[in-house]
């Protein structure tokens, strides 16, 4: 897979944004990408060196509210480490 295939879209948060202090950039990735790919993505995308990867699952669930059933996807977001004194400098704007 491409790396335009791989990395789905940034996570901006409360959450992520504190971890970018630590050199921790969040991403969602697509569902079927292992960490080797995804650290690839990451230096292929920003031209950095990526010292760790890790990745958060959430499986796919189901809502009731009044009687109404609701379908919630699931998604895979990876927290990428990066070398220190490099950043990303797509975050930097937001």
């Amino acid at each position: 897979m491409d790396y335009t295939q791989i990395l789905l879209r940034p996570v901006i948060t409360e959450k992520a944004t504190m971890k970018r202090e630590e050199n921790k950039f969040a991403f969602l990735v697509h569902p079927d990408a292992n960490k080797i790919e995804i650290k690839k993505a990451v230096e292929a995308a920003f031209k950095v060196t990526v010292t760790g990867v890790n990745v958060v699952n959430k499986k796919p669930s189901v809502r009731v509210r009044n009687r109404r059933v609701s379908h919630v996807s699931g998604w895979r977001k990876a927290y990428v480490t990066v070398a220190a004194g490099q950043k990303i400098e797509f975050f930097e704007g937001v």
